[in-house]
């Protein structure tokens, strides 16, 4: 059975895709230029009375350390060791966590971290490279005013989101191109600035970076605006799935080459000019004034980029959040026949508005700066502590990994304790947006779990007797031909005590044939299987299907499917039992029958997982209702409400008066 979503992927190597790859992942690393020395500088006080004033070790530190930061945090740590984690060429924090989640059980808890901190950078990322970009129009008319900026950057912002409707791939299509316009245009930048001061070459010395931090006054907390370099290394890995490792990998030589050079460019501008005029946006000073209207316009593409970046990685996180059992069911679209390509509506409108907020509420890329890269901070200590779980599983040597692991996680606490200045700048409004995320993610999950430990399981050899006597039973009305039940128990043997209730204790449920689907979330992301257990012969049947985390669990498409090849193997009839309708070869009904859960007054619990199942119950009312979630049709569905019942008050005493 081939999974819908599949299809065929960009995961070959030719000019094409790489041009494909420069369109979907390389915007927000790409777009750094656009505000990282400017955050620098500010942060270092290099400007004084509009005039540039620094000690050349500001500059000189700063590209220093953005040089070994793009080295050793996304060359080594992702394009190097990150992207061979891949999950049958996925890749993500949840795919990574797929990959060791059955060695320890609290690696859930770095999952959900590292993809709430992700999903939170996602508010941030759009409306920081869109204004960044748009502020270039204040060098070419001074009269442009941080107010008329605003509503520029509000409609560039949703027209992104409007197009994600379409998939990334018409986007990386139709940017690839400009992409690669922008990457040269940074390259070609950076070296005009380079011509100006040679001897910034030096500071691909790391001395002058340990300078820096070391004896440049308040020199370390300048690691959090070194740190936006490198905010998008996390995408990289996320959108592994939609380009595959080699195009990112190759293509990424290109990309550093050009982000290096625009740096080092823009270092080289400013000590060649250090005691003029401070330019409005250090990036736009390397250009000639003819040039300004162009570059703005580049830019201003490369920053939608920089947006589709996070926005489809959001996408794609919340999806494998959904098959993890770490988020509620919510609608998925898949806009094209390529895997990995998705669209969640529910998401794109959250993030949407939650862009618009924050450009009314920082107004300035400058602002922003000061409340960027906190949460993405957590989100690579995260993905370094399941990687390390993942080496380790590959009994790779465990010296080797735990030096690794060392130098990874000491880099990143310095850049999070760096980044903790930021907190009171702005830098509260991600970690409260990650918290919240967490909060749902943490409930749904362990909610999920308290359930799991209660839920009564039977044999089900006790009741088959009873229910090939209730087939047989024609005195009872025919309930449907093919009786369909979802069940969550891992075991062909045992089922739900709620489903054998449903069948004989309630009204009794005469059909012609009994069917039971398991649907079980594989390790794989794409692996569409199934099994079957003939429990009665012809009579009770259990599926079993196996999908992988990212396959959209249309169990009604992959059940029908299932039936016709057990009808080509005579292994099942589904000709209606009605003799009228039977000579016809006509096929029997089938009729789904879904639970709907609700807490029960009875429980007695303790507070913490009595709050836990009242929120999870809350949450359920906010997500797509299970007949939607398994693309079942509404028509062929009854739904029937259970109590769930975990825990009993005890010791209850009554007396009886008569």
């Amino acid at each position: 059975m081939e999974s819908p979503a599949q299809g065929t992927t960009i995961n070959r190597f030719s000019f094409g895709t790489l041009l494909i790859t420069l369109g979907i992942i390389y915007g927000d690393i790409g777009t750094s230029p656009l505000y990282v020395m400017d955050a620098i500088i500010k942060q270092g006080k290099g400007v004084e009375g509009g005039v540039l004033n620094f000690d050349p070790l500001l500059v000189l530190g700063g590209i220093s350390c953005i040089f070994w930061t793009l080295t050793i945090q996304t060359t080594i740590k992702y394009i190097v060791l990150t992207l061979r984690a891949d999950n049958n060429g996925e890749g993500g924090i949840f795919s990574l966590y797929a990959l060791v989640r059955r060695y320890r059980k609290w690696l859930y808890i770095p999952a959900i971290i590292g993809g709430c901190t992700l999903l939170a950078d996602g508010f941030i990322t759009p409306p920081i490279s869109v204004t960044s970009a748009l502020e270039g129009l204040q060098m070419i008319n001074p009269s442009i005013t941080t107010d008329q900026i605003v509503p520029m950057v509000i409609v560039i912002i949703t027209i992104i989101f409007a197009f994600q409707r379409w998939g990334t791939t018409l986007v990386g299509k139709t940017f690839g191109p400009l992409m690669f316009v922008w990457f040269a245009m940074l390259g070609v930048l950076g070296v005009i600035g380079l011509i100006q001061y040679p001897e910034i070459i030096k500071a691909v010395n790391p001395y002058y970076a340990y300078k820096l931090l070391a004896e440049y006054p308040q020199g370390f907390w300048l690691l959090g605006a070194v740190f936006l370099c490198t905010t998008g290394a996390e995408a990289l890995y996320s959108d592994l799935g939609h380009c595959g490792r080699i195009n990112i990998r190759t293509s990424w030589i290109f990309v550093k080459t050009t982000l290096l050079l625009n740096y080092f460019g823009q270092g080289a501008f400013l000590l060649a000019h250090n005691g003029q005029a401070a330019p409005e946006k250090m990036f736009y000073s390397l250009m000639p004034h003819w040039f300004l209207p162009y570059g703005i316009t580049v830019a201003t593409i490369a920053a939608i980029v920089a947006s589709q970046a996070l926005i489809s990685g959001s996408f794609t996180l919340i999806s494998e959040a959904m098959r993890l059992n770490f988020w509620p069911k919510v609608g998925i679209k898949y806009p094209t026949a390529h895997r990995g390509q998705l669209y969640v509506p529910s998401i794109n409108n959250i993030l949407w508005v939650g862009c618009v907020c924050v450009v009314l509420y920082f107004k300035e890329s400058g602002r922003m700066e000061a409340a960027y890269g906190l949460a993405i901070t957590l989100t690579m200590l995260m993905t370094t502590i399941l990687l390390t779980a993942w080496l380790l599983s590959r009994k790779i040597n465990p010296m080797i990994v735990i030096s690794l692991t060392l130098i990874f996680l000491s880099v990143e606490i310095t850049f999070l304790v760096a980044n903790l200045s930021k907190f009171k700048d702005g830098g509260f409004i991600t970690l409260i947006l990650a918290s919240g995320l967490l909060f749902v993610m943490y409930i749904w999950h362990k909610a999920r779990q308290i359930q799991k430990r209660y839920i009564h399981y039977n044999d089900i050899h006790k009741y088959l007797p009873m229910i090939e006597e209730l087939h047989a039973d024609t005195e009872i009305p025919k309930h449907a031909g093919n009786l369909v039940y979802l069940t969550n128990s891992n075991y062909p043997n045992l089922i739900e005590a709620k489903i054998i209730n449903s069948i004989l204790k309630k009204k009794p449920k005469r059909a012609d044939v009994y069917w039971l689907l398991h649907v079980n979330t594989s390790d794989e992301p794409h692996t569409v299987e199934y099994k079957v257990h003939h429990l009665i012969p012809g009579k009770v049947i259990r599926v079993d299907f196996n999908l992988g985390f990212r396959v959209e669990q249309r169990i009604n498409m992959y059940f029908r499917k299932v039936i016709d090849e057990l009808v080509k193997q005579h292994e099942v009839s589904i000709t209606s039992r009605y003799k009228s309708l039977e000579k016809y070869h006509i096929a029997g009904d089938f009729q789904f029958v879904v639970f709907d859960r609700f807490m029960s007054y009875e429980n007695d619990l303790p507070f913490i997982e009595d709050f836990t199942l009242d929120m999870y119950f809350q949450l359920k009312k906010l997500s797509t209702p299970t007949t939607r979630a398994f693309g079942l049709d509404n028509s062929v569905v009854s739904v029937e409400t259970v109590p769930l019942i975990i825990s009993q008050p005890k010791n209850i005493k009554i007396k009886r008066l008569n």
